[in-house]
């Protein structure tokens, strides 16, 4: 009976020792991955990004080599710290500090140390490299900017920091990245996949050969090449024109919504935010609070539309049947409403119908206008989402979807937002609380690319594609089918004409007349944008926007464009005249109007930001 009871006590300990070791070696793998992580070391093979194009085939961004300093903590054997430090151009706490964190990273995968070396820097560190186990030198490819501007559209590349390597596994600490503009947009199809080697080390920690004869090692694939929708040379006139002055130019092609420029100023030059300065130059640009080079104001800025807005007042207007286009309205000076309130205006001939309404600018009679496409509905709250909903068909109050990964989607308000601010039904409110809209005041806030995006739709005579900036990808003109849908407003086609007539009168005969372009018919609109701040809880008011929408030829656009100037007084001052040299820049390809070139291109508006407020007086839309 003992010995059985022994016998069996063995019988089940082999059993279960026999059941373990077959669990270990055949479904657990955690130890056979330790092993491997121990005994292999990984090389990443890191391709050359896509290059960058222009509409005409300009090459705008290419490559550089670039060599970084890499570390595997686990693999650091004892050294000279103050030699090594010394060749890296370090102190001895930046080096324990650089340590530490790739050991918290991961002690087995490669972190880097420096990164950016110059060829210089490499082929005198290289001779070195032997002396420091664990460190070694991995070449990979910087950007190399053939342009001195785009750089909002361009974008930048940089390293990856925890929460893009916790977010999205293929990147590794020290891989590179697209940060802003195309660079992030096009980050998959730009950076191409990484190859990889898997080498082999004896016990000694030395490289021994491919693991499994290289059955896991992959080559690396190229990034694919992109053209963008940018022409080069109108985008680098327009950063030359806007030069000592802030604000954005948007121009679209109409019939394909493809963006022909997109000028943010103040703008930097992209090379700077490439090489070992590149962390410095970034905090310079951030920490700019002032000018803020860093925000692109064609896509982020917010800003009343003013005048440019009529046109779409109008159009509601026709559509709604509140208005036609032979009926007059008398101006006086201004809208008066309420009890004897008056929305004020400049001077001009009265009575006006709508086509000189438009080339005059006439508040009196888009106030008119707006008042009755409101107040046509039982109550001011249906007025007002019909309303909104006419002018969200323009693709206004919402980001418009068009592939750049900055933009803010503007304001229109609604009568959700009405309610909550006049604190209905305690308090009631009416069509002339929100008379303001009727001239792109009030609450209305659009950035310049949907007042680009407008401008195209009237030229379109109610249609738009998605504003977009890439062309082909790896050489074919497949681009994503959301750019080439079109989106109808709710506007009737027919009623497109007289609104097309009356921009077309604004250069003949209205506010904008004394700077026509000879040879090219031009459909615009002025705008000048009232602009309020608040110092220690007072409103005061500064300088006017000056804004300018337009499109030409008139009955064939090739262009649309809006300008905004910030601080720029009125529209056709500096607006106007930008928007009309840009046209003749892309139309013509030379410029005939030379002394409204020498007056955008000496003038400056530094001296009217540098003021604290105006304290100047209420200046009317024109």
């Amino acid at each position: 009976m003992r010995k059985l009871l022994l016998f069996s006590i063995v019988l089940i300990t082999g059993v279960v020792f026999a059941g373990r070791l077959f669990y270990l070696q055949i479904y657990d793998t955690s130890f056979q991955k330790l092993s491997e992580n121990n005994a292999i070391n990984i090389i990443y093979d890191y391709p050359p990004r896509g290059y960058i194009f222009d509409r005409n085939g300009t090459l705008l961004v290419s490559n550089q080599p670039s060599y970084d300093v890499m570390v595997i903590p686990r693999n650091v054997k004892p050294l000279d710290t103050l030699e090594f430090c010394e060749i890296l151009r370090i102190t001895k706490e930046d080096f324990k500090s650089i340590l530490e964190k790739a050991t918290i990273y991961s002690p087995r995968l490669p972190s880097v140390v420096i990164p950016q070396l110059t060829k210089e820097e490499y082929a005198y560190l290289s001779e070195k490299m032997h002396k420091y186990e664990g460190f070694y030198i991995q070449k990979r490819s910087l950007r190399d900017y053939q342009v001195d501007h785009s750089a909002n559209v361009l974008g930048y590349i940089a390293e990856v920091n925890n929460r893009i390597i916790e977010k999205n596994p293929y990147y590794q600490m020290g891989d590179l990245i697209g940060m802003q503009g195309v660079e992030r947009q096009y980050e998959e199809v730009l950076r191409g996949v990484k190859g990889v080697k898997y080498i082999q080390k004896d016990r000694f920690n030395r490289d021994i050969g491919p693991y499994k004869d290289g059955v896991f090692d992959t080559l690396p694939e190229r990034g694919k090449d992109i053209t963008l929708t940018i022409d080069a040379v109108l985008q680098e006139y327009g950063e030359a024109l806007m030069v000592n002055k802030r604000g954005g130019i948007v121009a679209i092609e109409p019939a394909t919504g493809e963006i022909l420029t997109l000028v943010t100023a103040p703008n930097y030059d992209p090379s700077l935010l490439v090489g070992r300065e590149r962390s410095r130059n970034f905090t310079k640009l951030y920490y700019d609070t002032i000018a803020k080079p860093l925000f692109d104001r064609g896509l982020q800025g917010e800003y009343p539309p003013g005048s440019p807005f009529k046109t779409l007042t109008a159009l509601i207007g026709l559509q709604e049947g509140v208005i036609d286009t032979k009926e007059t309205v008398s101006c006086h000076g201004g809208y008066i409403y309420g009890r004897g309130r008056k929305l004020g205006c400049h001077h001009h001939y009265s009575p006006l119908a709508m086509v000189a309404g438009i080339a005059n600018s006439c508040n009196a009679y888009f106030c008119t206008v707006y008042r009755r496409a409101i107040e046509k509905y039982p109550s001011p709250q249906e007025g007002i989402d019909n309303w909104h909903d006419h002018l969200a068909s323009f693709g206004l109050d919402q980001f418009m979807g068009y592939d750049l990964p900055s933009g803010r989607p503007g304001y229109i308000p609604d009568a959700k937002y009405y309610n909550r601010s006049y604190n209905y039904p305690t308090y009631k409110w009416f069509a002339t609380a929100t008379i303001s809209n009727a001239i792109g005041q009030g609450e209305v806030s659009l950035t310049p690319m949907q007042m680009a995006n407008f401008a195209a739709t009237i030229a379109n005579r109610g249609w738009y594609y998605k504003p977009h900036v890439i062309k082909n990808i790896g050489g074919t003109d497949t681009i994503p089918t959301v750019y080439t849908e079109k989106h109808h407003t709710t506007i009737e086609p027919r009623f497109f004409e007289p609104v097309v007539e009356g921009m077309f009168d604004v250069y003949n005969k209205g506010t904008a007349s004394h700077i026509q372009i000879p040879g090219i018919e031009i459909c615009g609109k002025t705008g000048t944008a009232e602009n309020f701040i608040r110092v220690n809880g007072k409103r005061m008011q500064l300088t006017d926007h000056s804004i300018f929408v337009a499109f030409a030829p008139k009955d064939d656009p090739k262009i649309a464009i809006a300008v905004f100037v910030e601080n720029g007084y009125w529209g056709s001052r500096w607006a106007g005249r930008i928007a009309g040299l840009m046209i003749e820049k892309y139309l013509k390809g030379e410029i005939t109007r030379t002394d409204m070139e020498d007056f955008v291109l000496n003038g400056s508006l530094e001296a009217e930001y540098a003021k604290p407020y105006s304290g100047e007086p209420f200046k009317i839309n024109q």
